[in-house]
């Protein structure tokens, strides 16, 4: 049964983040059962924060009777990062426009990359991220960037997770995954190829903030164009260097309070 003896000792708060939670987990309406199966929270206390969180229009009820986020939840997310996003927006845009090409902007969040802002280009990309997505630093472009340039215990750490393998390309494997980020910041930037969807391929430069790095940056194309992504790097840095001017003013931890997240096993 959901919750069962893991329900002792779990505060109220604990409780009602799990709920809200399951909808990450999944992106669709949900049944009670659902969410309590998915919260690990008993169906009778599911029934009772869920009604709450209806009523304060942070949980939407379909006409089918299953239950998704609600407006309120979208509303009060637009004010996170808000300054970062209003920035940075313009660039991204000039990334893409100068380039042609699927641009994005993402931060670590603990031991995953979290994309807060991109530009879809016209080409057919398969799609890996979207704004407001995370995944795995290992297997994106800008995720390898956000780990070479961290504090070495970054690093150590994420490579004592067990890594997934999205793609037989994906490199999994803690010691060829620590010489791919040395060369990363040996030559300043970072390649993926088909390591998170076949298909696709990425390029990221560093993003840094008062010496320490900010962001990654990076662009993602066809994996038949994979030949050709170097050549977007004199773009890539200029666009990453005024991003850098522009955000100097945002105090670094104001941008960044993800970076103090746990990783997550």
């Amino acid at each position: 049964m959901a919750g069962g003896n893991r329900d002792a000792g779990r505060t109220v708060t604990h409780k009602l983040l799990s709920v809200l939670t399951a909808f990450e987990k999944e992106r669709r309406p949900l049944a009670l059962t659902e969410i309590a199966a998915l919260a690990d929270v008993p169906i009778s206390t599911v029934h009772r924060l869920v009604g709450e969180l209806t009523e304060w229009g942070f949980i939407s009820r379909t006409p089918s009777g299953r239950y998704q986020l609600g407006l309120r939840m979208w509303e009060m997310a637009q004010n996170v990062g808000r300054q970062l996003r209003e920035t940075v927006r313009p660039l991204v845009q000039d990334l893409y426009s100068l380039t042609g090409e699927t641009s994005q902007l993402a931060v670590r969040d603990g031991n995953e990359a979290l994309y807060i802002d991109r530009v879809y280009g016209t080409k057919r990309v398969p799609k890996a991220s979207r704004v407001g997505g995370r995944l795995p630093l290992h297997a994106t472009a800008v995720g390898k960037v956000l780990l070479a340039y961290e504090e070495p215990w970054v690093l150590n750490a994420y490579l004592n997770l067990t890594l997934q393998s999205p793609t037989p390309r994906t490199i999994s494997q803690p010691a060829r995954l620590a010489a791919e980020i040395a060369q990363v910041r040996e030559r300043g930037y970072a390649i993926a190829l088909e390591e998170i969807r076949v298909g696709a391929c990425s390029i990221a430069v560093p993003v840094f903030h008062t010496g320490r790095i900010g962001a990654g940056l990076g662009l993602v194309v066809p994996s038949e164009h994979y030949a050709s992504l170097e050549r977007h790097l004199p773009t890539l840095k200029a666009v990453s260097e005024r991003i850098e001017r522009a955000t100097a003013h945002i105090p670094l931890e104001t941008l960044l309070e993800s970076h103090h997240v746990a990783f997550r096993d």
